[in-house]
Parts: C-alpha cells; sequence; structure tokens
C-alpha cells in the first residue's frame, strides 16, 4: 500500500491522542493508588492483585483480540478496540465497587491492547520501513505524553470529582475522537475466507522461528528495565532518606527519559538501523546501569544516571517497534500483539525475583539487568530480519 501523507496527517494526531488517552487510563492507578484505596475502602494489596490481573489478563488474552484485525481488518481492529475501551470506562460509572473496577482495568487493558498493536500494524502497512521509526515514534509520544499531561489531568478530575470521575472522562474522549478517525479511515476489504483467522494468526507467530525470538528477545529487556522500575524506589529510600522529595524528583526525570528517548528514535533510528539502535540502547543500558551504586552518595548523580537508563531503555525498546513490524508482514497486527504480551511476561517475572535480588543486595540487580541485556543481544544477533 502507498504512503498516503494527505491522509496520514489527519489520523496520526488521532491515533496519537486516542493512544494518549488509553495510555492515562492505564498509568493513572499508580500514582493515584491512594485515592482508589480510600474511594472503595480497599487495601492497597488488593488494589495490587487487581493490577497484576490485568498485566496477566493483557498478555494472555490480548494477542487474540488484535490478531482480529489481521484477519478482519485494521479498520474493524481499532473500532473493536475503541468499543472495548469505552465498555470498561462504562462499568465503573454503572457499578462504582472494587469488583466494577476490577472489570473496568481488565477491558479497558484488552481495548488498548487490541487498539495499540492494530494501529502499528496499519502504519507498517503504508509506510515504507526506511521512513517508520520516525512515523511509528509520534503515536509513540502518547506513552510519555499520558505521563506528563494525562496524568496531571486526571489527579485534578480526581481532587474534584472522586475516583470515578476520570472513567467517563476518559471514555468519552475515545467516543469523540474515535468517531473522527473512523471518518479518515479507508474501509477494510471484503473479508477473504481464505486468509487465516485469529486462532490461526496465533499460531503461526508462535511456530515462526524468527518471530519467537524476536519476542524473547524483548522479554529480556523488559525483564531488565522492570527489575529497576521495581528497585529504585526502595534504594532511593535507603540512600537518602527523603522518600517524597526524591521520589517525586525521580518520577519527573522519568517523564523527561522517556519523551527525549522517544524523540532520539524518531531523529536517529533510521539513519542508524533498526538492530544498531537497539544495541546500542542495550549496551548504553547496561553500562549506565552498573554505575547506579556508586551514585548512592549524591542525589544529583543518582538522577542523572536514572535518567540516562530510561533514556537508553526509551530509545531501545521504541526502536525495536519498527523492526517489529517487518518480522511477519502478512500478521502484523498478531506480532505486534505478541510484543506487548511477551514485554509484560517479561515484567512479571521482574516482579517475582527482584524482591530477592534486592534482598541480597543492588549490584544483585545491577547484575542481573546487565545480564538480562546481554543475553537480549545475543537473541538479537540469531536474529534474521531486516536492519
Amino acid at each position: 500500500m502507498k504512503f498516503n501523507k494527505n491522509s496520514l496527517r489527519v489520523q496520526l494526531p488521532l491515533f496519537t491522542f486516542i493512544r494518549l488517552v488509553s495510555s492515562t487510563a492505564y498509568r493513572m492507578v499508580y500514582p493515584f493508588l491512594p485515592a482508589f484505596r480510600d474511594g472503595l475502602g480497599v487495601s492497597v494489596a488488593a488494589l495490587s492483585v487487581a493490577i497484576g490481573a490485568r498485566s496477566l489478563v493483557a498478555g494472555l488474552v490480548g494477542p487474540f483480540f488484535a490478531a482480529h484485525a489481521d484477519s478482519r481488518g485494521r479498520r474493524a481492529g481499532m473500532l473493536l478496540g475503541m468499543l472495548l475501551f469505552v465498555a470498561g470506562t462504562g462499568v465503573v460509572v454503572i457499578w462504582p465497587t472494587f469488583p466494577g473496577l476490577i472489570a473496568a482495568l481488565m477491558l479497558t487493558i484488552i481495548g488498548k491492547v487490541t487498539f495499540d498493536p492494530t494501529v502499528q500494524a496499519y502504519l507498517g502497512d503504508r509506510v515504507p520501513y526506511e521512513r517508520r521509526s520516525a512515523v511509528l515514534t509520534l503515536t509513540e509520544l502518547s506513552w510519555s505524553g499520558a505521563y506528563i499531561v494525562g496524568i496531571p489531568m486526571v489527579g485534578w478530575v480526581i481532587a474534584r470529582g472522586g475516583w470515578v470521575a476520570p472513567f467517563p472522562l476518559l471514555g468519552g474522549l475515545v467516543v469523540v475522537s474515535g468517531a473522527a478517525l473512523l471518518l479518515t479511515l479507508p474501509k477494510d476489504p471484503p473479508r477473504d475466507t481464505s486468509r487465516p483467522n485469529a486462532w490461526a494468526n496465533l499460531v503461526g507467530v508462535a511456530k515462526n522461528r524468527t518471530a519467537m525470538l524476536a519476542l524473547s528477545f524483548l522479554l529480556f529487556g523488559s525483564l531488565a528495565n522492570e527489575i529497576i522500575n521495581l528497585s529504585f524506589g526502595v534504594w532511593m529510600e535507603a540512600s537518602f532518606g527523603l522518600q517524597l522529595t526524591a521520589l517525586g524528583a525521580a518520577a519527573a526525570v522519568l517523564g523527561a527519559a522517556e519523551l527525549s528517548g522517544e524523540g532520539l528514535v524518531a531523529l536517529a533510528t533510521d539513519k542508524l538501523g533498526k538492530r544498531k539502535s537497539i544495541v546500542i540502547g542495550l549496551v548504553v543500558n547496561s553500562l549506565v546501569v552498573a554505575a547506579l551504586p556508586a551514585a548512592a552518595g549524591s542525589l544529583t548523580l543518582a538522577l542523572v544516571v536514572l535518567f540516562l537508563f530510561y533514556i537508553s531503555f526509551e530509545f531501545m525498546i521504541v526502536s525495536s517497534i519498527p523492526l517489529m513490524t517487518e518480522v511477519m508482514p502478512a500478521a502484523r497486527a498478531t506480532m505486534m500483539a505478541g510484543f506487548f504480551s511477551f514485554t509484560s511476561f517479561g515484567r512479571a517475572l521482574a516482579s517475582w525475583i527482584t524482591p530477592t535480588l534486592y534482598g541480597w543486595s543492588i549490584w544483585a540487580s545491577v547484575a542481573a539487568v546487565i545480564a538480562a541485556n546481554l543475553i537480549a543481544i545475543r537473541i538479537l544477533s540469531r536474529l534474521q530480519v531486516r536492519k
């Protein structure tokens, strides 16, 4: 398919905005956990279990829904994702209880992991591989944008309307922007009964050696990142005794690093090559994390190290998106759903091993991060796909 600049000029802002809204819904539960706890009268432990279940559901169920975009068409896949997301936001409005919140978390994340891979597949269909990093990165700005723009908005809304208030707002924003998007999207071609169905697409990815190598590399890369995600807050509190101040500064650093990493991808990845960019990100990430324990004596130095750690990870993970769109062009949406699943599995694995690692020492966590990154580089070296 041809690269239609005119239609993409309209679609890209809408893709990015809808993904910003869904990313806000995904990320808001973390900073506002106390608001949900107090509003529902449940423990943080119970909420944590619900959030963990959300990740598990996203990893296991999400690819099946996203796979429909390969068998039924990109427009149908995006519509399904938006409908699931809006249904999730509506559940809480009708049923503002803890079970209602759990249902909302499940539906909104399934909607997100249906819509996002379909968008990536749609752009993979239309944008030449040599230009794909820059275009895909524009939609990835939604992730950091959720942290920088969406989360403050949600905080303002919760302060005035309670924990339920963000849900109808976020759902309404997707309804309006989604309706505008559907007007710009070409209709899907008539369904070809000879094309593989969703289950066949999933099986095809699972049996494809290149696809599974690519997804395995993502598992280890996300595992490495999540180990530090789960460690740095406790480490900073122990190192500086400034929990609120230090963690607040670290949160700002995280948002700036994500945005900067996405900007670097837009500027450099197509020129350097996708594979080389990924390796650079992993190598820099490993070198930086090795300096983390030495930064315990200075909050400023610790924040600089964390900034470099997160920007290198963001550069690596966003650079990998255009590469993944070319692994199985015939099942792009299914493959990109696998991208989300395997990064989720990597994060889940990290949540099981990190408490033990950190219990030994911060050096154990650092060693595990470097080992996981080296395994990711090794797997990537065996991946036979375009540079």
